[in-house]
C-alpha cells in the first residue's frame, strides 16, 4: 500500500462514486477529487462535449494522464469514471498506488438511477428504456472483470458509509 494513502472509488456510472467519495473523504479528513470534473476543468468542456467533439479515445487519454498526475497527492479519495479502470492499464495502476473500492449495484438498480440522468451521460443519452437495460447488462458484464479486482467490494444500493469507513481504516491500518 502506498504510504501517501490514495483511495480510488470505482464502479459503473450512476453507482454513487462521487457521493460516497465525498462522504468518505469528509469522514477521513482527506481531500476529494472527482476525476470526471478534473477532466472537464482541464479541457474546458463538459464530458458530453468532449465525447461529441473529440471522441471517447481522446477522453480516455486525458483521463489517464490526469489520474497519474494525482499520484503524489497525500490522503486523497478519488472518484473515477465508470470506464476508468477498464482502459489502458488504469486498474493495475490504481491497485499499485492505492486502495480500490468497488461500489456494486445490480443492473436493475443502475437502470433506475441512470434513467433519471441520461441526458448528462454521453454513452446512454439516446437510448430508450429497453436499450438502456441491454447497455447496462452488456457493459457491466465486460467491466466487472476489472471492477472485481478491487481491494474492497461493497453494496452500493444502500451504502453504509460507516461500514465502508471501517473497511478502509482496517485496510490502511489507520
Amino acid at each position: 500500500m502506498a504510504k501517501n494513502h490514495i483511495i480510488y472509488i470505482i464502479g459503473f456510472m450512476g453507482s454513487g462514486k462521487t457521493t460516497a467519495g465525498k462522504k468518505l473523504a469528509s469522514l477521513l479528513g482527506w481531500s476529494f477529487i472527482d476525476l470526471d470534473k478534473r477532466v472537464e476543468e482541464f479541457t474546458g468542456k463538459i464530458i458530453p462535449e468532449i465525447f461529441s467533439q473529440n471522441g471517447e479515445d481522446y477522453f480516455r487519454i486525458i483521463e489517464t494522464q490526469l489520474l497519474r498526475n494525482l499520484k503524489s497527492w497525500i490522503n486523497i479519495v478519488i472518484s473515477t469514471g465508470g470506464g476508468t479502470p477498464c482502459y489502458i492499464d488504469n486498474m493495475d495502476y490504481m491497485i499499485e498506488t492505492g486502495l480500490t473500492i468497488y461500489l456494486k449495484l445490480t443492473p436493475a438498480e443502475l437502470k433506475s438511477r441512470l434513467s433519471q440522468s441520461k441526458g448528462e451521460r454521453p454513452l446512454i443519452k439516446d437510448l430508450d428504456q429497453e436499450e438502456l437495460t441491454s447497455f447496462i447488462k452488456e457493459k457491466l458484464a465486460v467491466r466487472e472483470k476489472w471492477y472485481d479486482r478491487s481491494d474492497i467490494t461493497i453494496d452500493g444500493v444502500d451504502l453504509d458509509i460507516n461500514l465502508l469507513l471501517s473497511h478502509v481504516k482496517s485496510s490502511l491500518s489507520i
